[in-house]
């Protein structure tokens, strides 16, 4: 895509890595219209682009300098494991590259893992297995919120939408594990103030859970069981979306983050992480085709 020059407020750029599913196509207009209504500011001069990284679609390295904050997406695919998609290894590079010029970087679910994968942390398949429903979300007792430019400290619960196998194993080196829950060992987490992974949707309804939920049931992708549970938490109600969505965005808004990011932060040391593979967690199976989450 062509990339307009920059203007005076802020841009941000949406890594998409899920095609659309026929449901959220018809019902939202894609999931670049469900992160775009979940993060935008309502700035009238703030911009957003979106990239179909899933389909090999990336921003150009010189057009990284443009952009305040990236955010990615979730996806079907693994982050994690020698056998990742070229997208997903490229997409680490990025990831990697962006952190290192100091613009914010919020991951959520398999942006999440990327992130963490990227930075050098490790990632894998849930020892608990499919973690899908309205959950709660419990935040670190010796919080030290690093992001100075939120109002008040968060709560010591709040709810999310979860969909996920896979997690967050090890945090990257630097990194801080904010948030927990009964499943999750790391179900939020930061390195520094510019890299935030969320487990859970901070963008998604109801409606999406629910039909994402149906899809996973009858392509046998999830149990029945785990599926009627996941029902039943959201007839029980829905997430704490105002919290989450506050937060990610008061977090790619946050102070340092103007007309190009704030300062550059050295180079990471060593090799990139998606290319040595170094630290990653024993290879695992191919998991079924990708549904379009």
């Amino acid at each position: 895509m062509t990339v307009a020059a920059a203007g005076a407020g802020r841009r941000y750029a949406l890594l998409l890595a899920v095609n659309d599913s026929d449901y959220a196509r018809k019902a939202h207009g894609g999931y670049r219209n469900v992160f775009f209504r979940a993060l935008r500011s309502g700035e009238p001069d703030e911009a957003w682009d979106c990239y179909r990284v899933i389909d090999g679609e990336f921003p150009a390295a010189e057009d990284l300098g443009l952009y305040d904050g990236f955010v990615v997406s979730g996806s079907p695919h693994d982050a994690h494991g020698d056998g990742a998609p070229c997208w997903v290894r490229r997409l680490c590079l990025l990831l990697q590259t962006v952190h290192a010029m100091g613009k914010r970087v919020l991951g959520v679910c398999f942006g999440h893992q990327a992130l963490c994968r990227a930075l050098g942390g490790r990632v894998g398949r849930s020892p608990s297995g499919w973690d899908v429903g309205v959950k709660e979300v419990t935040f670190v007792d010796d919080l030290e919120w690093p992001f100075e430019f939120l109002p008040v400290e968060p709560p010591r619960n709040a709810s999310i939408i979860e969909v996920h196998q896979d997690e967050v194993w090890e945090v990257p080196p630097g990194g801080k594990v904010l948030a927990y829950s009964d499943k999750t060992r790391v179900e939020m987490f930061a390195v520094g103030d510019n890299a935030l992974g969320i487990q859970g949707h901070p963008e998604y309804t109801n409606d999406i859970l629910l039909n994402l939920t149906n899809r996973l049931v009858n392509n046998s992708t999830i149990d029945g069981c785990v599926g009627e549970d996941a029902r039943r938490t959201a007839e029980s109600g829905e997430p704490d979306r105002e919290f989450w969505t506050g937060l990610c965005k008061a977090f790619l808004r946050g102070s340092g983050c103007t007309g190009g990011g704030g300062a550059p932060r050295p180079p990471p040391q060593g090799p990139a992480p998606e290319i040595s593979c170094s630290h990653h967690v024993a290879h695992f199976p191919a998991t079924a085709s990708p549904i379009g989450l």
